[in-house]
This record gives C-alpha cells, structure tokens and sequence, in this order.
C-alpha cells in the first residue's frame, strides 16, 4: 500500500513534515503548530534523530512520527536485504532516540518507490505514504520558490484527504525554512476554506 490522499470524502488535510536533513525549521514549526493548535504528522530518520535529538523527542511527544529510514538512501538503488535493513534501522535508532513506536507510518526517501519495494515496506508492517501535494519549500529562494508559492500550492491542491509534504530542514544552499515561513498562513487558509486539520493516524 502506497498513499498518496487519505481516502475520504471528509474535507480533512494531513500536514506533514519530513526531518531527515538540517533543524533549521523545527522550532518556528512547532511554536506555530502550538500557537494554532494544530495536529501534524512527522517523518524522521535515524540519523536525524541522532543528530537532532533534543527537538525530535519533543516532536515525539506531541505528534505520531513516522519512519524515514535509516540514512535517506533512494531504496529502489538497493538490494532487498538493504531495504529491510533501512526500514529497521530507522525504527530501532528512532524508538531509542524519541521513545517513539513508527509503525505505521513510513515515507521512502525522495519519494522513489517500486513494486519491490512497497511490497518490503508493507510486509514489515508499514504503510507508506506520499504526498497529494508537495510544497517545493525545500527548493528555497534558490531554486525559484517563495513562502507565497508554498502557500498558493498547498491551496491549489486543496481536498478532501489532501497529504501536504514539507520539510522540517532549510535548504542547504540558501539556509530558507521556506515550508516553516508559510505554516501559519497554510493553517489559517485551510481553515477558512472549511478544512480540518489531522494526523495521519487519525
């Protein structure tokens, strides 16, 4: 199973945030996400838990956290016993950082799935899943993106089971936290379109 919208006829949106790179975004995020109130899901790797580990254990109280891997490797380039070992891996170094369970929320890395490796990801017992829309927050002001785009994207995509992907880092060139920028205006323009807010557990 690989999702790309929540299926539902519910007018509900999943924001969801992936940390596998820099922080530079976490804690503008997360001030936001409590001063609105609302609920978002997180994806981590491994790595990024041991590098970051003060914030992903206060991610891991609040929101449902998901796998990323261990090291953000394109899991189609590998063979199936380095799948497997990613999969793990991230979930052993996740659950000993943040206390966290991942199960069942995976993400594969780049968004670079097959048959092969879907099939890997479910018989471990996860779900993986995508986006509806991706914000293009990570490409910063260097690759032509503005916290306006990011904003006028998520609303064009805007409906029912709509999955956001942002990411919690900046990018490495121009250091912008693009998709942390916009997150409040994204809040508030999703719920006065009459959206609620959910986790992907939810």
């Amino acid at each position: 199973m690989d999702v790309e919208r929540v299926a539902t006829t519910k007018r509900v949106v999943a924001l969801t945030f992936d940390g596998g790179a820099s922080d530079a975004g976490g804690r503008k995020i997360l001030d936001t996400l409590a001063a609105k109130n609302a609920p978002a899901t997180f994806f981590f790797t491994g790595d990024f838990t041991l590098d970051h580990p003060a914030l992903a254990r206060e991610i891991a109280r609040s929101y449902p956290v998901g796998n990323h891997t261990q090291t953000h490797p394109d899991l189609t380039t590998l063979t199936r016993t380095q799948v497997v070992d990613q999969i793990r891996s991230g979930r052993a170094t996740i659950r000993a950082q943040t206390g966290a369970e991942t199960r069942p929320l995976f993400r594969f890395p780049f968004g670079a799935r097959d048959a092969t490796t879907i099939g890997l990801v479910n018989d471990e017992c996860y779900v993986a899943y995508r986006w509806t829309v991706d914000t293009l927050g990570w490409k910063g002001t260097s690759g032509g993106i503005t916290a306006e785009i990011v904003y006028e994207r998520v609303m064009a995509g805007l409906q029912p089971g709509e999955i956001v992907l942002m990411h919690v880092g900046s990018n490495p060139k121009d250091g912008t936290t693009l998709d942390a920028d916009a997150l409040p205006r994204i809040i508030d323009g999703i719920r006065a379109a009459g959206y609620t807010l959910v986790t992907l557990p939810r």
